[in-house]
């Protein structure tokens, strides 16, 4: 895990975990979240790169970090989503999905919403790991992290959908088929808010 200046691009100082890091970091109150193949999410000082701690998952650790409200919410390989404690690292609670979690969760008006490989998406109680509701994606496998606005789920679910869902009950409102069938969209789709429009990237086979 590298640091650099923003400005000239010199390293400020790198982190070593124990395998390759394929989670995006994320950075709250002076704190770097990052996950590793090592089955471990590390906390770390922005400035400095010194670790505050580590939390060990039963697998490795790809999908990227969530904070919000003073909890970091992780998906693992074990199947599991992961609400921790974000200074100490303590767990909260997780939840058991049917398979793998390699994408990124997303918090909003108390839920976490997160995709696994078992091909659904999933609303979770932030506060208690709770499950307030499930829909299945059909024919899908790996479900983009979801993006919120306006009490709207909007996500990339089987290679060839965008799907847009009722956050507050997992209602399905509309999908849309990109053109021709033969382009994945795995990425997570970005709102508009401005004009109303839903962008998201087909990556032709």
């Amino acid at each position: 895990m590298y640091a650099l200046d923003a400005a000239i691009g010199t390293k400020k100082w790198d982190f070593t975990t124990g395998a390759r890091i394929d989670s995006s970091p994320i950075v709250s109150n002076g704190i770097v979240y990052v996950g590793s193949s090592d089955k471990k999410l590390y906390a770390l000082d922005a400035t400095s790169g010194a670790k505050k701690w580590d939390f060990t998952t039963g697998s490795d650790v790809s999908s990227s970090p969530m904070v919000s409200d003073g909890i970091v919410y992780v998906g693992s390989g074990d199947k599991k989503l992961y609400a921790l404690d974000a200074a100490s690292g303590t767990k909260k609670w997780d939840f058991t999905t049917g398979a793998r979690i390699d994408g990124s969760p997303t918090v909003s008006n108390g839920l976490v919403y997160v995709g696994s490989n078992d091909g659904k998406l999933y609303a979770v109680d932030a506060a208690t790991g709770t499950k307030k509701w499930d829909l299945s994606i059909a024919g899908s496998k790996n479900i983009s992290s979801p993006t919120v606005s306006n009490g709207v789920l909007y996500l990339n679910g089987d290679p060839t959908k965008l799907y847009a869902v009722d956050a507050a009950t997992g209602t399905g409102k509309w999908s849309f088929f990109t053109t021709g069938g033969n382009a994945e969209t795995q990425s997570s789709p970005c709102v508009v808010t401005k004009n109303g429009t839903v962008v998201h990237w087909g990556n032709r086979n």
